[in-house]
């Protein structure tokens, strides 16, 4: 059985909420999910699982919030399957920040598929997008690894 570990941090709650949506998504495609949400406890190790999905806000001007950078360091290494989701305000930066994090760890981990932005929460017409990008991405590792 194919599994994911879903890491992410949630300051408001709008990471987590997508997070959760995505776990669904892809629950409903039979993957195995893992939900660790950043700072709460041990790091499971990504080795142990097929593909490693992480999930950021966007912190003040574009910034990475520290426990993700603390967890990327805490993890120690690249994993090669990596999609990333973050959550953001244009409200703050406009287009050019929003998001940030996401962009910034997408291709820090050199993912080889889009990062999913989502404007604050994925209520609405943006759980939609959220859907599509999980099932996207299954979609996409299953080409990877057929």
């Amino acid at each position: 059985m194919v599994s994911f570990l879903i890491a992410y941090a949630s300051w408001s709650g709008n990471t987590g909420e997508v997070a959760e949506l995505i776990k669904e998504t892809l629950e409903k495609t039979d993957v195995q999910v893992v939900l660790h949400r950043i700072g709460s406890g041990p790091i499971p190790d990504p080795a142990d699982f097929d593909s490693l999905m992480v999930g950021s806000f966007t912190w003040e001007q574009g910034a990475t919030p520290d426990e993700v950078k603390d967890f990327v360091l805490d993890v120690g290494y690249k994993p090669e399957s990596v999609y990333v989701f973050g959550t953001g305000d244009t409200q703050f930066g406009g287009d050019a920040l929003f998001c940030a994090a996401a962009v910034k760890l997408a291709k820090f981990y050199n993912s080889t598929y889009p990062p999913l932005r989502i404007e604050q929460s994925p209520r609405g017409t943006q759980e939609i997008e959220v859907i599509e990008w999980a099932e996207g991405a299954y979609k996409h590792w299953l080409h990877l690894n057929a």
